[in-house]
């Protein structure tokens, strides 16, 4: 009984994640259904009772998918594998459409070149800037503490987009 509901739990726990991992747009994103395939009794309109029996089909589905050893439960080695399939999937795309993009000479890959014209344009790193802004003190050199800060802004960088600004 506790394997069970710890099972259901981590389940819950994953798709959970997955659906608000695509809500911000950094996971795998479902497609919509084919209305033909939502449409059960092919009348032309879909029924909410023809919706929910679709999302319990794509979820059985994605289940039997995960359960690739069949015996009607998800050890955490299979929720680890479709996790991993899932995150490969994604980084193989982005990394196909980068190529499609960069790749002016048409060969399929990426020279040295093809790279460094994808940079052109950003702004590059300054380490004088850098250096100016932590040297508190003018002496032209960085102290720990002044070094330190550098470390502290990255921190602070990193939690603007978490931040609630209301």
């Amino acid at each position: 009984m506790k394997t069970t509901l710890l099972v259901v739990a981590i389940a819950a726990g994953i798709a959970l994640a997955g659906s608000a991992q695509a809500r911000e747009g950094n996971g795998q994103r479902m497609d919509a259904p084919a209305f033909s395939d939502v449409d059960a009794n092919a009348d032309g309109g879909v029924t909410l009772q023809e919706i929910q029996a679709a999302m319990e089909a794509r979820k059985d589905a994605r289940f039997a998918q995960t359960d690739t050893n069949g015996d009607g439960a998800l050890s955490a080695e299979e929720m680890i594998a479709m996790a991993d399939t899932n995150r490969q999937e994604r980084m193989a795309s982005r990394i196909a459409e980068h190529i499609e993009r960069a790749d002016t000479n048409g060969d399929g890959m990426l020279q040295a070149d093809e790279v460094a014209a994808q940079g052109e344009g950003r702004r590059a790193p300054n380490p004088e800037r850098m250096f100016e802004r932590l040297d508190d003190n003018d002496d032209g050199t960085l102290s720990e503490a002044e070094f330190a800060k550098m470390g502290e802004g990255r921190r602070d960088r990193g939690d603007r987009g978490s931040r609630n600004d209301n």
